[in-house]
């Protein structure tokens, strides 16, 4: 069961990141961007779907922390659940580790 206001809860902490902003998800739900770059992406109040680079994907799901994407399995994607008030917390560590990772590719990009 969804926790109600868990998209809304993520939206608040994610937007006071640097650079971040939010936009409607082309499948429904909210989508965070850094630039141009997708941090990831929530569905309601149940569902946050984030890309990472195949390796970090793979420690990422065998640690437990997520699931293969629930959708494209084989991809950089994780899929993760809220079912209680605690796993907001989680998913917004998640897609901390997403915002962290993108900001090192832009610092690299960018000569910094």
């Amino acid at each position: 069961m969804p926790i109600r206001g868990a998209g809304e809860q993520i939206t608040q902490i994610v937007l006071n990141w640097e650079g971040v902003t939010a936009h409607p998800h082309r499948f429904g739900g909210t989508e965070y961007r850094l630039g141009r770059r997708e941090l990831g992406h929530t569905h309601g109040d149940y569902l946050v779907d984030i890309p990472f680079p195949r390796t970090v994907r793979d420690e990422v799901v065998a640690a437990g922390h997520a699931q293969a994407h629930h959708v494209l399995p084989e991809s950089g994607w994780v899929s993760f659940r809220i079912k209680e008030s605690k796993d907001i917390q989680l998913a917004i560590a998640l897609l901390r580790q997403s915002f962290e990772l993108a900001v090192k590719q832009q610092a690299k990009y960018n000569g910094k």
